[in-house]
């Protein structure tokens, strides 16, 4: 499989914070090798503590690794400061987190038109409305966030990850704040979306059940893949 093929390639990735005085850092990652292909869907699945969200945060440049090559949606992370990998992310990768982050003085249409007006989207404002449409929120565009269940809150923060049309979303524990009936309408949705779009998917869990659903399923333990199967 060809570079252009891959959605990330990842070489080496270690991470180590803390550390300073007489203490060594502590060491998070261990050196991970990763190739993900563009289009398909992940589960990064493992214990509490194995690494796996800060294997997600390195990879959506929310984390800069301590050392690595990693080239993520047809760019080459590597070495880049913080303000650049935030340019990077726009318009590449979408994020949708077990805590929802809307704007509690927005309402949803705001919350998921806002992000691409600033990203300079012309067509922010009608975009918005059809991804909140696409997630069964069209009716719901002028309610704050107060105003909708747990579920819609999801549903508008998963709008707005897809809003830019990113060819990379990662979802780190989407349905950890719902309960069992709404997580598993929401991973539907999700499932769905990333069929529509053709977007990379790779999803951050516990959960085998759910890392089944996906078309492989790589394991962490400590810092390091100990298991890495397709579906």
């Amino acid at each position: 499989m060809t570079q252009s093929d891959m959605a990330i390639r990842a070489r080496g990735v270690t991470l180590a914070l803390g550390g300073g005085g007489d203490a060594p850092p502590t060491q998070i990652l261990r050196g991970i090798d990763l190739d993900v292909a563009a289009g398909s869907s992940i589960a990064l699945l493992g214990a509490s503590g194995s690494g796996k969200s800060s294997l997600m945060a390195v990879l959506s440049g929310l984390e800069s690794a301590s050392g690595a090559q990693v080239a993520v949606a047809g760019l080459d992370f590597t070495g880049l400061s913080e303000d650049a990998l935030a340019r990077a992310r726009r318009g590449r990768i979408g994020i949708v987190l077990q805590a929802f982050h809307l704007l509690p003085t927005m309402t949803a249409h705001e919350n998921v038109a806002v992000p691409m007006e600033l990203a300079g989207a012309a067509d922010a404002w009608p975009r918005a409305a059809e991804e909140l449409a696409a997630v069964g929120l069209g009716h719901r565009l002028d309610h704050l966030p107060a105003q909708l269940s747990g579920g819609e809150q999801q549903r508008v923060a998963i709008a707005r990850a897809l809003g830019p049309r990113p060819p990379l979303v990662f979802a780190d524990e989407p349905t950890g704040n719902l309960d069992a009936a709404t997580g598993a309408a929401i991973m539907d949705l999700l499932f769905a979306r990333h069929a529509a779009t053709a977007a990379t998917l790779v999803v951050i869990t516990h959960d085998p059940a759910l890392a089944a659903r996906c078309d492989r399923t790589v394991t962490l333990s400590d810092g390091r893949i100990v298991a890495d199967s397709a579906a």
